[in-house]
């Protein structure tokens, strides 16, 4: 089948993750994308812009069997401004993150203008893809939230309609691309880059350095593991941007004797070579639907220590929640456990924890939900009398 995908933001991890999916994918994809930059501007104008060069290809292509957007996409913008003949192609929406419920620095106010807009796009959708149950459930709700509080007319019949067009997906990752850096994370070089051992496990936070990841409860929990003499190395690798905050400059001056690694790594062998030589990974996050960074470095053999809450227990088989996932005021515990047995379990069989996220794994579910959507979307086009 010939599916274009529409992506107004490609950038970072929706970038990452169409170029996944186009590369291990049955189908065949051509890309219709937008710089991943301005993402207000790209939630308003992006539909429009995506539609012109829709409408091009279309003059000199044949049309495609159905479009893949993202969440970043405003669909029913798109839909009215291509042509009547794409208007009634199947439509799949995939939702790495949603407008309704996701966190705003302190003071912010939400503008629920974007919100709707996911949920307008989700109601016209034929298929709506979520990357975690939570995610799926999360928005939901939020939705529903939305539509209660505005003034009349309320439109609920969406809701159910949504939700039983709603499948959830996990993302694909390129899991196996750390295979062939294994054995170079055991070398004297290795060693050498990442401290040495002797002066205490490896500690990794890989995450953004964002407010929605709370670093500030990663750090309140550095500091007491260091007041309690508790011996351990300090890899800060996540994507920063920007001038850092005041309580990261605290933080590097601070925890400076335990630093291996301000920043993120640049170059995936590096990259990879940190994730094979840390022993634990940490998550503090108020705001997760997936969680790319952890499911990598769990991958690689890192313990992780993760809050009972968001995408995370998705993430961990049952019978291992109990030993990886921390409560509300359990962190500094739970790292203090996992910095005095980082390797409790065998890294073989954390690996399966995780191993069916690489595409490998994945793609054929991709694969039949395009197929999935197609079939029934011309189904019950056929039926209204709508048809190629």
């Amino acid at each position: 089948m010939e599916v274009w995908a529409l992506e107004p933001y490609f950038g970072g991890s929706h970038k990452i993750f169409l170029d996944g999916l186009t590369q291990h994918s049955r189908h065949a994809f051509s890309l219709f994308t937008l710089p991943g930059r301005h993402w207000k501007w790209r939630m308003h104008g992006g539909a429009l812009t995506l539609a012109d060069r829709a409408a091009a290809a279309a003059a000199t292509r044949v049309l495609p069997h159905a479009f893949f957007a993202s969440d970043m996409l405003d669909l029913p913008v798109f839909l009215a401004a291509v042509e009547p003949d794409m208007r009634v192609l199947p439509t799949m929406v995939y939702f790495h993150e949603n407008q309704l419920s996701y966190p705003l620095p302190a003071g912010a106010e939400r503008d629920l203008g974007y919100g709707f807009k996911n949920v307008t796009t989700a109601a016209v959708a034929d298929t709506v893809l979520f990357n975690s149950d939570y995610h799926r459930r999360e928005f939901l709700s939020a939705a529903a939230a939305l539509l209660q509080a505005v003034p009349d007319e309320v439109p609920l019949e969406l809701l159910p309609e949504i939700e039983a067009k709603a499948r959830v997906i996990p993302v694909g990752c390129d899991l196996r691309r750390f295979d062939r850096h294994r054995s170079e994370a055991t070398g004297d070089a290795a060693a050498g880059r990442w401290g040495c051992p002797a002066d205490g496990p490896l500690l990794l936070w890989n995450q953004r350095w964002e407010y929605d990841k709370a670093p500030g409860t990663l750090f309140a929990a550095l500091y007491a593991l260091k007041d309690m003499g508790v011996s351990f190395r300090l890899a800060m690798a996540g994507p920063n941007q920007g001038t850092p905050t005041a309580e990261f400059v605290e933080a590097k001056a601070r925890l400076a004797g335990h630093l291996v690694q301000w920043g993120k790594v640049q170059g995936d062998a590096d990259y990879a070579s940190l994730l094979w030589a840390a022993d634990v990974v940490v998550s503090t996050a108020v705001h997760e639907f997936f969680g790319i960074a952890v499911v990598e470095a769990i991958y690689c053999g890192c313990r992780p220590v993760l809050p009972d809450r968001l995408s995370y227990p998705e993430l961990i088989p049952k019978e291992a929640h109990e030993d990886v996932l921390y409560r509300e005021g359990g962190l500094v515990a739970a790292l203090t456990r996992a910095l005095a047995r980082p390797r409790a379990w065998s890294e073989d069989w954390q690996r399966t924890w995780v191993g069916g996220f690489d595409w490998a794994g994945l793609r054929s579910r991709y694969d039949e939900e395009i197929q999935s959507c197609w079939d029934k979307a011309t189904r019950i086009r056929s039926r209204r009398g709508f048809v190629r």
